[in-house]
Parts: C-alpha cells; structure tokens; sequence
C-alpha cells in the first residue's frame, strides 16, 4: 500500500510541476483536476458501453411487454422471465453502476494521500500545497474555524458547494424527464419491467447528487475537488451520451 501511495503522490508532484507555470501556487490543485480527467477518461469506455446497454434495455421493451401478457399477474414468473431474457440479449440491468465502482478506488488513494503525515516513511509535502487558502489536506471546518466564509479558503467552499448544487439539481431535473417519459410509456403498455431492486435505485439515484455535498464538506480539499469534478463529468458525459 505504501508503495502505491508513494506512486500516486509522485504522479501529483510531477503534474503540479508541470502545471507550474500556469497555476503558480494553485498547481497542485489544478494537477488534481487534470489527474480526476485522466481517470474519467480511462473509464469512459465504461460508460459508453453502459449507454449502449440501455438502448439495447430499451430496445427489449416490446418483448418485455408480450412477457408481462403471457405471465399476467405472476410477477415472480414474470420477473424470472425478464432476467432470463436480459441474460439471453446479453444485456446488464446494473451495467451503469460499473464505471461509477471503478473511480472509487482514485478516490480513496487522493483521500489518503492528503489525509497522512507520512508517505513511504517521510513527510508527506503534498500537506503543504494549498488553494486560495485552503490547505489541500484540509477540511471545510478547518477553513471555518481559521478565517470563515469570507476568506479566501471559504470562498473555494462556496463556489464547490454552489457547483455540486448546481450539478446535482440537473441531474434531477434530467431524471425527472427520463421518468415522466417512462410513465408515458407504461400507461400505453409498452413500459419495462424492473428488474427486482433497480426500480428503487432509478428513484433514489438522483437525489444522491445533493449528498455530495456532505461529501465534499467533510472530506480533504484535495478529495472533494477528486468529487467535484468528477461529479461534473458525469453529468455532461450522461447529458450527451443518453441525448
């Protein structure tokens, strides 16, 4: 662990250097920004192949439909039947979850990096990067307890809670649409049938956006930038993939 956490604190340095002469003393946070891009654009594969599996979902309605005549009222006949037939198609009702699974583990390594003393038994410098103020390994109460929401530290807070808010409200409003759609859909009998669980998930998905906002305020700066921006992607990488 040691080892990799020692790696991933070289490959922040070595951006913040390079993005130096741009960013002067924000460049380590600017190298955090850019290191969240390089994941997201690793793992957007993932993704498109989760927007192609949805189409593909969507294009099984109409079986799922004669599904839902043929088994009736039997819902535990029907639902076996719609697994059966996801599974046939090849096609994954939780296929979206995985690219979202797999910045977890980008996340805790930055979590850890700037929340420790030391790294590979020395000091760890990262600690002393900092954003307008705000200490990268710092907290949202640390800003509050040092200068407030005037300084220059509280400023950075309100500008990622205001973003997050901003981020998490489209998302709602995008999933309202997609829902109120796929109730148009369901009353002319051609709606899909949930897979048992996921129907909940869909309904409480999009409120976990404002959550981020607990997030971001009790995490170090450096994850809750990891969280913002990555938060941010996401929204526009669904807007255009699931247009």
């Amino acid at each position: 662990m040691s080892v990799l956490m020692s790696a991933f604190a070289g490959l922040v340095e070595h951006l913040a250097d390079l993005l130096q002469p741009l960013f002067h003393a924000s460049a380590a946070a600017a190298a955090i920004v850019l290191f969240t891009a390089l994941v997201r654009l690793l793992v957007h594969p993932l993704s498109r192949a989760a927007a192609r599996g949805q189409r593909a979902r969507a294009a099984l309605q109409q079986r799922i439909a004669e599904l839902r005549e043929k088994h009736g009222k039997n819902q535990e006949a029907l639902q076996k039947a719609v697994l059966e037939l996801h599974a046939a198609e090849k096609v994954s009702p939780l296929s979206g979850c995985l690219p979202g699974l797999l910045q977890l583990p980008a996340f805790f390594v930055l979590y850890h990096l700037f929340s420790s003393a030391t790294i590979g038994g020395h000091g760890n410098a990262l600690l002393s990067h900092a954003l307008l103020g705000a200490p990268l390994g710092g907290r949202w109460s640390d800003v509050l307890a040092d200068g407030g929401f005037g300084s220059g530290g509280g400023l950075v807070y309100l500008a990622l809670f205001a973003v997050v808010a901003a981020v998490a409200t489209f998302n709602l409003r995008r999933a309202r649409r997609t829902t109120a759609a796929a109730m148009a859909v369901a009353v002319t009998g051609e709606g899909d049938q949930q897979v048992p669980g996921v129907g909940a998930v869909t309904k409480v998905m999009p409120y976990l956006s404002y959550f981020t906002l607990v997030t971001v305020a009790v995490v170090p700066l450096a994850a809750a930038l990891y969280v913002v921006t990555s938060t941010t992607w996401s929204a526009v990488e669904r807007a255009v993939l699931y247009r």
